[in-house]
């Protein structure tokens, strides 16, 4: 009979690649056969065949007592045949391996080659339950005469102390033998396990600190002078005094070593073991310093790799030493390799500080900068200006990449954000940069720059007049408006521009100017939400100029005045007929306005100059009634106090918790009550008549008006005559059904974002506190705002500083009172509010300084009490059908009713 061997079938599958699958469907029923043989040789051959399938995927469980048979055959060559198939079809749940003990621990007792063979075919297939059966075994092996089955018996018990580790105390004194052990090979393994082992626990591997220490110190192995430093790298953090014991071995083979992977083991021991702590450590760190920068330089990639990973973990502890090399880092940050560009990046990102920002951000944003960018003139001389050197990039440089360059415009803007931009010296300096960064990232980092554009405006007051500039610029450019349809371009941060030039439009010394860009018709490309804001800062710059306007008002002034007033109205108009409701609301809202500002304009009448020029009507001493009508129109002050009132400050994260929800407040009342049918649908779910809302809250404030009372005698009336059902006894079905509609409801309400769900137990009631008691604080260790808007001729701009300017940045925000620290508490007044509050970048606005006080009769003041008044009220018929007059008397200086 002619059967096919390994060498045939691979020969076969070869030549029949065009059917496979049939060819191997035959191949297996012949195996199928020649596993039954009693011919151990036929046998091993068809497992061996088996074998060969399995590792291209086909199944062989089917043949795993077949494969113990072989296992158990007393010739060499056919029980390695059986253990390598063993080894690659065995699984933890093969059901065979119970029936294996006896032949494995029979196995480790014969010849020395059957016992190497067993020995490699434990490892692979060893289970809890062998582990247990065959642990004492291996433990007596360690103590083998030959070298080659003491290695072996140790690979081994690191596979059985994994599966059973409850035996770890009984192998650990002859595993700590081992490292005495005369043959390298068999000290190498056992180095290898306990390097495996420790990672588990170390504290319970201190005890092997001695021996492995005359190993650092005597053996000239480099892999395993690796493991052993690894060792100490896990142990030391354990105990203190290994550092000082490694510093003297670890230096010399840093020094000495030509080995690049056992010199970063010891870089990366140093550094994990905490040796490079301390005034003894400065001295090694350098030396670890030294070296890895001189891995900056190496063509191997592998190398800088390393290199700048190793670094980036020494930064915490010594970022002087890093920051020598910083030329050399920034360098790695346009290397053809995205691993090395990236942790060149992390690296940056860890040694970044107040001294070297403005240096790493300004080389980052070099990388930024395409060589095609004439298309932004301003952003290029702007960074020219302001980098040392910039070389510039081919077209097709990995820097180019959009993910690259929106991953290095990311790391720019959480470098400076870091810790509320903690490291951020001068601020007109980082708004610069995110202006550039806006022109030159052409990536979808917009929504960033935006935040960060007004968060910093909020929150440093003296950059404000600088950030009003730039947005000025920004909202004046018409090709970043043309641009902001394009794919990559910040569009968003017009949107920031638009906000900041509304809220501090105070910085501007001709505010009216910019109505024009705010207004402009080709704002149409932006997204709705942008156009809003443009609106809506239309309108705050209006305000604040008509007011100041109106401070220093000349007749002269009021067909300037309507003439601006036309124009707005002109533009807003075409915004009314948006689609997008925000929009559409903003525009008629202003619309409402200027046709009321523009009404009063057309109907004031100019006063006529009077000799004495004050500003108010002339009078005489013969007139019998002072006019005390401005000589400006009083609509110039309408929109002003809309939105400053109060500075817009930034808020404290917890700021929101710490207010008391006020008394009588009921989220859950109808804003706008739904139709009948729907409160019926919602009863009836609930299984319970819902009282109205104003009864609730009349509990306990009284009795009962005559009115109230009346309705209720005529309801219990018709409910005797029948004319009103009684309400049916619930039953169990019905209860059901209500639960059952009753959780629809609750999940359609869930996912409703018009309803307010309140997630509060019902038990809790809420904190009884006055809502006119919660402040709006104005922080007063704030510095105040750089001069007056309007003794600027233009648009303000930075004056030359002979000494640096020093930025106070609030990192808190406001709270309210009951959570203020002390220190703002301490300059907060009794009422609870600023004593002068500033709004839209200027000085505080008083109302009544707006128009001279009216005078009317009634408030001349009294020198005696009036008598009460006495008030009489017909009632109304009643059941009685007769009237009553009830009598009330009104104190005229009290405004409580008796």
């Amino acid at each position: 009979m002619w059967e096919r061997t390994l060498q045939d079938l691979i020969r076969g599958l070869r030549a029949n690649k065009k059917d496979e699958s049939k060819f191997i469907s035959h191949a297996i029923d012949e195996i199928r056969q020649e596993v039954k043989s009693k011919d151990m040789e036929l046998k091993a051959g068809a497992v061996l065949k088996l074998t060969y399938l399995d590792m291209m995927g086909y199944d062989m469980s089917w043949a795993s007592f077949h494969v113990v048979e072989v296992m158990s055959s007393s010739k060499i060559h056919l029980k390695t045949i059986g253990y390598l198939a063993a080894t690659q079809s065995f699984r933890q749940d093969t059901d065979v391996l119970m029936l294996t003990t006896n032949l494995l621990k029979k196995d480790l007792g014969s010849r020395p080659e059957d016992v190497a063979v067993t020995l490699n075919g434990l490892s692979h297939i060893v289970t809890p339950d062998l582990a247990r059966d065959l642990s004492r075994d291996l433990i007596a092996m360690l103590n083998h005469s030959r070298p080659h089955i003491r290695k072996r018996a140790v690979i081994a018990l690191y596979k059985v102390f994994v599966h059973y580790p409850e035996v770890i105390p009984q192998g650990m004194g002859r595993l700590k033998e081992r490292l005495e052990d005369p043959d390298p090979g068999v000290v190498a393994a056992t180095v290898n396990v306990l390097c495996e082992l420790v990672q588990q626990n170390p504290k319970d591997y201190l005890t092997l600190a001695p021996p492995l220490f005359h190993l650092l110190t005597t053996s000239s192995n480099n892999w395993m002078l690796i493991k052993i430093i690894k060792l100490f790298g896990t142990l030391a953090p354990y105990e203190p005094r290994l550092v000082r014991k490694l510093q003297p071995p670890i230096t010399d083979l840093i020094s000495t070593t030509p080995a690049i992977s056992l010199l970063y083991e010891c870089v990366r021991t140093c550094i994990i073991g905490g040796i490079l702590q301390g005034t003894t450590g400065n001295a090694l760190a350098r030396t670890c310093v030294t070296k890895l920068a001189s891995f900056l330089e190496d063509p191997d990639q592998n190398l800088k790799y390393i290199a700048l990973l190793a670094m980036v973990n020494i930064v915490p502890t010594h970022p002087e030493l890093v920051a020598e090399y910083q030329d050399m880092i920034v360098s790695s940050v346009d290397d053809q390799d995205i691993s090395i560009r990236m942790r060149a990046l992390d690296l940056l990102s860890a040694m970044a500080g107040r001294n070297n920002l403005q240096t790493i951000v300004q080389q980052l944003l070099s990388h930024l900068v395409r060589s095609d960018s004439s298309a932004l003139p301003s952003a290029t001389q702007s960074l020219s200006q302001n980098t040392s050197s910039t070389n510039p990039k081919p077209a097709n440089a990995p820097s180019q990449s959009s993910a690259y360059r929106l991953t290095l415009a990311q790391r720019i803007l959480s470098l400076c954000s870091k810790d509320t931009y903690d490291n951020v010296v001068d601020f007109e300096w980082y708004l610069s940069v995110l202006v550039d960064l806006a022109y030159i990232a052409d990536v979808e980092v917009g929504a960033e720059i935006r935040d960060q554009l007004v968060d910093v405006t909020s929150r440093v007051r003296a950059a404000r007049r600088f950030a009003v500039q730039l947005m000025v610029k920004l909202l004046t450019d018409d090709s970043f408006l043309l641009n902001a349809q394009e794919e990559g371009s910040c569009a968003e941060v017009l949107w920031a521009a638009a906000f900041i030039c509304g809220e501090y439009c105070g910085e501007l010394a001709e505010p009216q100017k910019l109505l024009t860009y705010l207004l402009q018709p080709n704002i149409n490309v932006l997204d709705p939400e942008t156009i809003a804001v443009y609106l809506q800062a239309a309108l705050k710059v209006f305000g604040y100029w008509a007011a100041e306007l109106a401070g220093r008002w000349d007749n002269d002034d009021l067909p300037k005045v309507k003439s601006l007033v036309e124009m707005v109205e002109e533009r807003v108009t075409e915004f009314a007929a948006s689609s997008d409701i925000e929009v559409q609301e903003r525009a008629a809202n202003i619309l409402q306005l200027f046709t009321f500002v523009r009404a009063d304009l057309n109907a004031y009448k100019p006063k006529p100059d009077n000799s004495l020029g004050l500003g108010e009507s002339s009078t005489s001493i013969f007139d019998p009634i002072v006019s005390t009508e401005p000589n400006f129109p009083k609509s110039l002050f309408l929109i002003r106090p809309l939105f400053d009132t109060y500075e817009l400050n930034a808020v404290a994260p917890n700021a929101q918790a710490s207010v008391p929800v006020p008394e009588g407040l009921d989220l859950d009342a109808w804003i706008i009550p739904p139709p009948k049918q729907v409160l019926n649908d919602i009863d009836e779910a609930d299984g319970q008549i819902t009282e109205p809302r104003h009864k609730k809250s009349r509990k306990g404030k009284g009795k009962d008006t005559g009115s109230s009372k009346v309705r209720g005698k005529k309801k219990a009336e018709q409910a005797e005559n029948g004319t009103i059902a009684k309400p049916e006894v619930e039953t169990a079905e019905s209860r059901a059904e209500r639960e059952r509609r009753k959780q629809e409801r609750l999940e359609r309400m869930r996912d409703d974002p018009y309803y307010l769900i309140d997630d509060r137990p019902s038990s809790t009631k809420p904190t009884v506190e006055d809502v006119d008691s919660i402040p709006v604080v104005r922080l007063d260790d704030m510095p105040p705002l750089p001069g007056s808007s309007s003794q600027a001729p233009s648009l303000l701009s930075t004056p030359s500083q002979t000494t640096p300017q020093t930025f106070v940045i609030d990192k808190t925000g406001e709270m309210p009172e009951g959570a203020l620290q002390p220190a703002a508490a301490a300059g907060t007044p009794s009422d609870g509010f600023s004593p002068a509050p500033v709004g839209n970048g200027a000085a505080a606005l008083v109302t009544s300084s707006y128009f001279p006080p009216y005078e009317v009769e009634d408030e001349i003041p009294r020198t005696d009490t009036p008598p009460p008044i006495k008030v009489t009220r017909a009632k109304k018929k009643g059941t009685s059908g007769g009237k009553k007059k009830r009598t009330h008397k009104v104190d005229s200086a009290s405004p409580h009713v008796e």
